[in-house]
């Protein structure tokens, strides 16, 4: 009977059942799309940056760091452009497509290619005075004559050029006293002046100048500025001698004693000088524009016979 009561026992079997895909659908669809769109804008970004030069990328960097600044200064990256990749702005003479603000920055560029060109010419004046500068005190110094004035002769650098100033001496008088004839000792430096300029493109500006003690007045008035106009001019003529060009010369010009070299004794022999100026370029343009070079031609190198001369 156990027997039978076994064999007549049901079998159970027990099956999980897994359940579907219903909860997934399509979504993997929709996040395959994105991958694919922003794969195509990298490579879309990547060519954008490798097509770009340096400029525009620079533009559009300051463009989205500081927009109003670059709108308001224009330039590259801010709508001088027909790309769209340049930054743009509103110009009113245009109807379609990109824009520009007008031409500033045409301006801009060729105001800074004259910037540096001017910047280049006065470098390359300076390095001429200097040279030239040596050259004349290797001159005085090698010159046994000319090394005995050589506390009369001062060298300088100005905002004009080289200046060279040939300065009296209470013992050692340039010229005659109240008068215009050059000493001996003040030709022979002159000359060595003269022919160190021969092969100067600059030009060169003269000056005379005395000291404060007033000139004897004459019955032609005779007096300081007319005494320093003929000692530069008289200077002139031995430079001319020695061999260097007249139309080096752009101005000879008395001065009297406005401009003294020792203004706590405006009586002092060192305020009786002649100044040579090689000038440089930009002190040329500025003296001369577009005016031919002009000399102040000798007046009265005598003074008056009634007029009492006082010694300079």
């Amino acid at each position: 009977m156990a027997n039978e009561a076994k064999k007549l026992q049901p079998i159970i079997i027990k099956r999980v059942k897994k359940g579907g895909h219903s909860a997934h659908g399509g979504a993997w669809k929709i996040a395959y799309a994105d991958f694919v769109t922003a794969m195509m804008a990298f490579f879309l970004l990547m060519w954008l940056l490798g097509s770009t030069s340096e400029g525009d990328k620079k533009g559009l960097s300051d463009y989205f760091q500081s927009p109003l600044k670059v709108a308001m200064q224009g330039g590259s990256g801010a709508g001088a452009s027909a790309s769209v990749i340049s930054g743009g702005g509103n110009d009113m003479t245009q109807s379609a497509g990109q824009s520009k603000r007008g031409d500033g920055g045409d301006s801009k560029a060729k105001k800074t290619a004259g910037d540096q060109a001017k910047a280049a010419r006065a470098k390359q004046d300076a390095q001429k005075l200097a040279e030239l500068s040596a050259k004349i005190s290797a001159v005085i110094s090698s010159n046994k004559k000319l090394a005995e004035f050589s506390d009369q002769i001062k060298l300088s650098m100005t905002p004009d050029g080289l200046q060279i100033q040939i300065v009296d001496d209470q013992k050692r008088p340039m010229f005659d006293s109240g008068g215009t004839s050059v000493k001996p000792y003040m030709r022979e430096i002159l000359h060595e002046i003269g022919i160190a300029l021969v092969d100067v493109d600059n030009k060169i500006s003269m000056d005379g100048h005395t000291d404060q003690t007033p000139y004897g007045a004459g019955a032609r008035g005779y007096s300081n500025w007319e005494l320093s106009a003929d000692r530069a001019n008289a200077s002139r003529r031995e430079l001319v001698a020695a061999g260097m060009p007249d139309e080096k010369i752009a101005r000879v010009m008395g001065l009297a004693s406005s401009v003294l070299l020792d203004e706590e004794n405006p009586r002092s022999p060192a305020n009786r000088r002649i100044s040579i100026t090689v000038m440089t370029r930009e002190a040329e343009e500025r003296l001369l524009g577009a005016r031919r070079p002009e000399v102040i031609t000798e007046q009265n190198t005598a003074p008056a016979e009634n007029s009492a001369p006082v010694k300079h």
